[in-house]
């Protein structure tokens, strides 16, 4: 029996990423859906997730401390969903990040309106990146928590 080309290898390569893709996605919408459910949130989970790109996807109360974090999270910091748990996103920045990009963000936060903004982060080996987040109020009457996509730039 032959081997079948490499290129057929490349075909199904890239059709078993994609499909790897929309299963992770799939898990994601499940588990935000189950977020939502519990503190009644108004937000289209679907629609949010779908409609946006990210790497990461955070969650945070109205303190800023993280409650979860998906894989894509530990996959572009290096830092465990266990570590991240009970801290604010602060353990991200470093040196580079600037004081200013934060202050925007807090100012944004209390506006308590959708917004994108691009902040240097760190990963766990101290390599800083260009993050930028999209961050998102969850609500039911009241803002309850937080949601950010993020995704890393150039």
């Amino acid at each position: 029996m032959k081997n079948p080309p490499l290129l057929s290898w490349d075909i199904y390569s890239e059709f078993y990423f994609r499909h790897l893709k929309q299963i992770e996605r799939k898990t994601e919408i499940e588990k935000l859906t189950f977020l939502a459910e519990k503190f009644q949130w108004k937000n289209n989970i679907s629609h949010l997730i779908n409609r946006n790109d990210y790497e990461a996807i955070i969650v945070t109360d109205i303190n800023r401390k993280i409650i979860w974090v998906n894989n894509g999270f530990t996959e572009m910091t290096g830092y465990s969903k266990g570590f991240a748990l009970n801290r604010t996103p602060v353990f991200l920045q470093g040196k580079e990040t600037s004081s200013n990009t934060k202050e925007r963000i807090r100012n944004k936060i209390k506006l308590n309106k959708p917004f994108k903004e691009v902040i240097t982060n760190y990963k766990k080996d101290n390599t800083p990146y260009k993050c930028e987040i999209q961050v998102i109020p969850m609500y039911n009457k009241i803002t309850t928590h937080f949601m950010a996509l993020e995704k890393q730039v150039s």
